[in-house]
């Protein structure tokens, strides 16, 4: 078993030990003895079972010993340890190495923080690495846990270590025949890592009302409080709302003891909370700057029970995932909750054992989260790409969900009052604060930009939703229609592109307009453009729709059309309009046009530039239903134009009816004016060219139908 100094300093320096080594040489017999040694020393001995074999009577405290390799030399085993004489401390086979004989002493592997699963004798996915992975994560001494082999591991670990980063290298992480999980538990990971809640606790009612975006909080005493401290802050439940409607529930940091009775926290509050309120906030020592990065991991079990998942953090901060690629995990493979900045980058899941089972089969869940930034992910035929449940400030880019046609939609949130959060530049279906009652269908100041999907809901209780560049397209396999929906709540929705577009109203909380501008429509037949519970205004700039027919704006709300171009299918029939007030301001209608349902008081404006041209099924381009409802018409400027002799410009026929137009231009067709549906009539200033009029009031005390220039 001996081996020459010129060699032995080979191997130190092939390794890069060679520092370790001070001078003198002790040379380890193969009869399990051992030269006597001075502290300088160094011995060499080749595998990890010849070190246990040593006879370490002899050996001076502080011995050291050079392993060439844990089972074989040169196997990736590799280490450096030092004899500790007095040590007891329990042999793990990797950092602590008990002799086979002597009841005391131990060799400690010497190392810079760094230490890797081969030095525990895992050089393959044989055999459960979970001793090995405990001990190494139960070592203060070491902060990085290096993989350099595939492993395997058949335990659910728990720990609240801080300041460790794990690198499987790219390995394999297999887990087949792990231990059995608990009921509903998405947190019994491979790797859970978990702060610590204190007994801490401050339950109170807020003595005053708590703003919109402060971060200054009332306190009943502000001495229990320490700046830097970490605190579990939740709201009691929305009286009258689901089991789990809180406005309020995140992990924040102390920045500041305002005075006696008020303290600043490092989070700017997204919803405004009334006095009265019931605030409980609990001392949190979380977990810090533990990072888990690069691994394949490949889960076994399909159901709750049997299923793995690789990791999951509760009660952390600033710990980062990066380079998990899985395949099988049942639960969410990066599962977060009351976490505080983090990163997640690079990962991926394909092919989850269910996509029906309530939260799993996702690639990364975010409960009560803030801070977080979520990039460069991809997954497919999975429930959920990422999933930001009552979470705030966080960002997902550059991520991309294909084969959701029987999934889920990669995007989505809880609706438990998540607010600002910004998607750019990812694919997939998305489906904001869609997840029922019982989490409150809330959010707010969400925005979507550079996004590509086949269908995209965002119709609950959204308030200024902002979407830019958003391309819905129909695909035959999911959504034919090629569906984007918003709620009319301060939405903001800019150059955006959909088959079927829908305005929907669930909460009226915003103070801004909502607006659809520069964006590209195609709705099917008989397709409700403005739905019914819509009663804020709705202002179309710019848009462009086509193949209309039979287009619905049924909500009571006023709606605006400025500048935009809307062209009929053929034998078109004309938008059925249910607003109270409707304004077209300018713009081009060919092969289409407006019928007033008059199911309520209606208002029409036709502003100057409006071109309204060709026919329709109805064969009226500006006309009413037989409501009950009054219809005020205030036509000014309008071109119309027919080729078919039948069609009506303007048809007022049926109801009560205010009507002006004045400086417009007729073209072909017919106008019909009848006298006993108007209660006052304005027809003055126009142009009729080849215009038949098939009704026409007198002019006399409710009527003016003279100064017109018919040709």
């Amino acid at each position: 078993m001996s081996v020459h100094a010129s060699s032995r300093r080979g191997l130190l320096r092939a390794s890069g030990l060679a520092g370790l080594v001070v001078a003198g040489t002790a040379v380890a017999t193969s009869g399990a003895q051992a030269a006597p040694a001075h502290t300088t020393d160094v011995l060499h001995v080749d595998t990890v079972a010849a070190l246990r074999a040593l006879n370490t009577g002899p050996l001076a405290d502080g011995t050291l010993v050079l392993v060439a390799g844990y089972r074989t030399p040169g196997d990736g085993g590799t280490m450096t340890l030092r004899w500790d004489r007095e040590s007891d401390t329990p042999h793990n086979g990797g950092t602590v190495i008990a002799p086979k004989t002597d009841p005391t002493g131990r060799w400690h592997q010497l190392h810079t923080g760094t230490v890797d699963f081969r030095t525990f004798g895992h050089l393959d996915a044989e055999h459960p690495a979970d001793a090995a992975l405990d001990a190494m994560i139960n070592d203060p001494t070491i902060h990085r846990i290096e993989a350099h082999t595939d492993l395997l591991f058949t335990q659910r670990h728990l720990w609240n270590r801080s300041n460790i980063e794990l690198d499987f290298g790219g390995h394999r992480v297999h887990t087949t025949g792990i231990e059995k999980n608990t009921h509903d538990n998405p947190f019994g990971a491979v790797l859970s890592f978990r702060g610590t809640t204190t007994d801490t606790t401050v339950e109170h009612a807020l003595s005053a009302e708590v703003v919109e975006l402060t971060d200054a909080f009332p306190v009943p005493d502000a001495e229990v409080f320490g700046v830097g401290q970490w605190w579990a802050v939740q709201v009691a439940p929305v009286a009258g709302g689901g089991a789990d409607e809180r406005e309020l529930q995140k992990l924040v940091e102390i920045t500041e003891i305002i005075d006696a009775t008020h303290i600043r926290i490092g989070y700017l509050n997204g919803w405004e909370l009334a006095a009265g309120r019931r605030l409980t906030w609990t001392r949190v020592e979380p977990v810090r700057n533990t990072h888990v990065r690069n691994l394949v991991f490949e889960g076994a079990g399909d159901d709750e029970y049997t299923g793995s998942h690789p990791v999951s953090y509760e009660y952390a901060v600033d710990c980062d995932v990066s380079g998990i690629h899985a395949t099988g995990s049942f639960w969410p493979v990066i599962m977060r909750r009351w976490c505080t900045r983090f990163r997640t980058e690079q990962c991926s899941l394909k092919n989850p054992p269910t996509v029906d089972y309530g939260g799993a089969g996702y690639l990364t869940q975010q409960i009560y989260c803030l801070y977080g930034h979520i990039a460069d992910c991809t997954t497919s035929n999975v429930r959920h790409l990422n999933d930001l449940t009552a979470s705030a400030y966080c960002t997902v880019t550059n991520c991309h969900g294909d084969g959701d046609d029987a999934g889920g939609n990669p995007f989505t949130t809880h609706g438990q009052y998540e607010h600002d959060l910004l998607f750019d530049g990812n694919s997939g279906l998305m489906d904001i604060a869609n997840s029922g009652g019982q989490w409150g269908i809330s959010a707010k100041r969400i925005t979507v930009r550079r996004h590509v999907c086949s269908w995209f809901t965002a119709n609950t209780k959204i308030t200024d939703l902002t979407l830019e560049d958003v391309t819905v397209i129909a695909r035959p396999t999911f959504d034919q229609a090629g569906t984007l929906t918003v709620n009319a709540d301060g939405a903001q929705v800019r150059g955006c592109t959909a088959k079927t577009f829908a305005v929907a109203q669930r909460s009226a909380r915003s103070t801004r307009p909502t607006v659809i501008s520069d964006c590209s429509f195609e709705p099917p037949a008989g397709a409700v453009l403005v739905q019914t519970p819509v009663s804020t205004p709705v202002h179309f700039v710019r848009c462009t729709f086509g193949g209309v027919d039979g287009a619905v704006l049924r909500g009571s709300g006023p709606v605006r059309f400025t500048d935009c171009t809307v062209t009929g299918a053929a034998n078109a029939a004309p938008l059925s309009v249910g607003s109270a007030e409707i304004v077209i301001d300018g713009g081009t209608y060919a092969g289409t046009g407006i019928e007033l349902s008059a199911v309520r008081d209606q208002h029409l404006t036709v502003t100057s530039g409006t071109r309204i041209t060709g026919t329709n099924r109805a064969k009226v381009l500006l006309g009413r239903a037989a409501g009950t409802g009054t219809v005020t018409w205030d036509v000014s400027a309008l071109t119309s134009s027919t080729e078919d002799a039948g069609t009506a410009h303007i048809r007022i026929a049926d109801g009560r009816n205010h009507y002006a137009a004045t400086g417009s231009r007729f073209t072909g067709g017919t106008l019909h004016l009848a006298p006993a549906a108007l209660d006052t009539a304005l027809h003055t200033c126009c142009v009729e060219r080849g215009t038949r009029r098939t009704a026409m009031p007198e002019s006399g005390a409710s009527a003016r139908t003279d100064g017109n220039l018919t040709l």
